[in-house]
């Protein structure tokens, strides 16, 4: 299983956003490299971080500030956030970035994205689903910084791609995004359940060590933890033990 750290960056700041909201979000002291350095001192592997400002403007924005990152902490970045060109993947990867999250590209270009998935091999994409559940549970996807909810399900979207190799997708329930109210499990284990071939990451509403441990125990892929790790809710050092 794997255990993705997050750092939401905004303005090179670290922070936090409740359901998606810019204008309810918290800011830390940390710097995104002393966060990033306590990670690897937890022992972790894997980084994910999220270019809030990118994600607003439709282009990456702190590309410099992730070309130092990559360059001082050793740790796999996954990066994501207003990536809509090829040009944007290309730039990402070449300052170091192991994986680049495509998200509401996937859904307004699948041509171009289909293509990035040629170009760059699906080792360094990974597809990312915000969602929203409508009133009969189907999740449905959100475009543009959670800022619109398309007609699209998360179903559609990854049957689209699985013939292009893709192996990881990153599934977040924007309703419990920062709000520490504990993970949809029933969507997770479903989803990856549903498409046993790819690793499943949960993303919203990490709370406890006991939600990772649940996570695991439904055969999830993996999780991303932000909130709960900068309020001392969950241990990185216990969630990486499970």
């Amino acid at each position: 299983m794997k255990i993705y750290p997050a750092i939401d960056l905004m303005n090179g700041q670290v922070v936090r956003l409740a359901q998606g909201r810019f204008e309810d979000r918290t800011t830390y002291k940390k710097s995104p490299f002393e966060a990033a350095q306590g990670f690897v001192a937890s022992g972790s592997t894997y980084l994910h971080v999220v270019d809030l400002d990118g994600a607003r403007e439709g282009r990456p924005m702190q590309v410099d500030l992730l070309r130092s990152l990559a360059a001082e902490v050793p740790l796999k970045l996954q990066v994501g956030g207003g990536v809509r060109t090829v040009e944007h993947v290309e730039a990402l990867l070449s300052a170091g970035v192991e994986r680049v999250v495509i998200g509401s590209l996937a859904i307004q270009d699948p041509k171009l994205t289909k293509r990035i998935f040629e170009t760059y091999g699906a080792e360094h994409i990974t597809l990312g689903l915000d969602v929203m559940l409508d009133d009969s549970g189907e999740p449905r996807v959100a475009t543009h910084g959670w800022q619109q909810v398309s007609s699209i399900s998360a179903h559609e979207v990854l049957d689209s791609y699985m013939g292009m190799g893709l192996n990881q997708v990153l599934c977040t329930d924007i309703k419990r995004d920062g709000m520490m109210s504990g993970p949809n499990f029933a969507l997770y284990k479903k989803l990856q359940t549903e498409y046993p071939r790819l690793c499943v990451l949960a993303s919203g509403g990490m709370h406890k060590v006991e939600d990772i441990r649940q996570l695991k125990a439904d055969g999830v892929g993996g999780a991303i933890i932000g909130k709960a790790l900068y309020e001392g809710t969950i241990s990185l050092e216990e969630a990486l033990q499970c």
